[in-house]
């Protein structure tokens, strides 16, 4: 499943589910926590359900409420029955959590939707990055910047210029690496502000540079982006093909030589990934 983009949806907004859908993401989480207020939480999962239950065919994510309050059940109960292709679970604290939800999610009747851990919302969270490994039904883990520093006290999770500070560096390195050792997407988290696209398209340079294979937006608008950060250029897999091509003429061979350059086994690995990501 390709998840470059990942696109939030307030649960009480249909106007804008309907709205989102033609933003070409790979994926839309319909939000049922922190986009939506209290009181506003039951029509959210009668429309949340609605729309899910119009769009089978649809690649459509929901963010529940944290497994440790009473919400989550009652979201499970609306959405269940209408078959989202995935659970996105806020404040997971390692494996245990993702087992908690894929157990409710059976108990439920549900098989087949996959989860994405938001892993490092809490300072509990941070202990947890590599119990992920061996996860059922866990797609992808990804990280966010704003719950952490609220629970630790920090004023903010960025430096004036809009970098991460120390800390939230390290939540994100930890979140990938967590990834990468439970074998699914790392996902990177959103770039609040929305209307700089020039910002956002260096932010998700940097995103793939380091290894994350998709993001999530909050505004369709991003995700036009976001796509063309996540997809290997024509020249990417030209070169991928090429360094693949050289080492099945020389299978014994541990490095070689292409245009000029000393090629090895993990470059192999690289090419044989940006193949599989252009191919989707």
């Amino acid at each position: 499943m390709r998840l470059r983009s990942l696109l939030f949806v307030p649960g009480d907004r249909p106007d804008q589910m309907e709205k989102a859908l033609r933003a070409s993401a790979d994926a839309l989480i319909l939000d049922l926590e922190d986009a939506v207020a209290p009181s506003a939480k039951a029509d959210a999962r009668w429309h949340v359900g609605t729309f899910l239950a119009a769009h089978p065919g649809a690649n459509l994510w929901v963010r529940i409420n944290p497994l440790d309050g009473p919400e989550a059940d009652r979201d499970l109960a609306a959405i269940v029955p209408h078959h989202p292709k995935g659970v996105v679970l806020p404040k997971a604290e390692g494996g245990p959590s993702v087992a908690e939800l894929a157990r409710r999610l059976t108990e439920r009747g549900n098989a087949t939707a996959q989860i994405l851990a938001i892993a490092t919302e809490t300072p509990a969270a941070m202990f947890q990055l590599g119990s992920y490994g061996g996860a059922r039904r866990l797609a992808g883990l990804t990280w966010g910047a704003e719950d952490l520093p609220a629970a630790i006290g920090a004023t903010t999770s960025r430096e004036d210029s809009g970098r991460f500070t120390p800390p939230y560096e390290l939540a994100r390195s930890l979140c990938l690496f967590g990834a990468a050792a439970a074998g699914v997407a790392p996902i990177e988290t959103v770039y609040p502000a929305f209307r700089d696209l020039e910002g956002l398209a260096a932010y998700a340079g940097r995103a793939r540079r380091d290894g994350f294979t998709g993001m999530m937006a909050i505004h369709p608008a991003q995700v036009e982006v976001i796509n063309a950060a996540f997809t290997p250029s024509q020249a990417e897999v030209e070169h991928a093909r090429a360094v693949i091509a050289a080492f099945e003429a020389s299978p014994g061979a541990g490095a070689l030589s292409l245009h000029g350059r000393m090629i090895d086994r993990p470059h192999l690995v690289q090419a044989r990934r940006t193949l599989a990501t252009f191919s989707g």
